[in-house]
């Protein structure tokens, strides 16, 4: 079964990280990734620019509404995910563990498989 690994973080602590701090961050994704490799496990993930650069449509009144800026303006914002195969929920849970601590919030979601697609 697929999960979505979706990475939440406090974007003003990414943005103001110092160069050391980034690298270590990207060096313990290139290890996550190089485990998930190891498992046949990956099946995509990115990571999100921040959400200034975010727009969002939205229909009022039969009307498309496009704005600048996220859906919703909170401290954690959804800053990239991955997608996983794995045997179960267990299993999906053991690879958010390698995860915590490089970032602040993961949250484990199943994806709808379609028979069609």
């Amino acid at each position: 079964m697929k999960y979505a690994l979706l990475m939440y973080s406090v974007e003003k602590s990414w943005a103001e990280a110092d160069e050391a701090t980034r690298e270590q961050v990207y060096a313990a994704h290139g290890r996550f990734s190089e485990l998930l490799r190891a498992r046949d496990a990956g099946r995509g993930g990115e990571e999100l620019a921040l959400t200034s650069s975010a727009t969002t449509v939205r229909v009022k009144d039969g009307e498309h509404v496009v704005t600048d800026g996220p859906y919703a303006e909170t401290a954690e914002q959804l800053g990239g995910f991955y997608l996983v195969e794995a045997r179960d929920l267990d299993e999906a849970l053991e690879f958010a563990r390698e995860l915590a601590g490089v970032e602040d919030i993961i949250e484990v979601r199943p994806v709808v498989e379609h028979p069609s697609a």
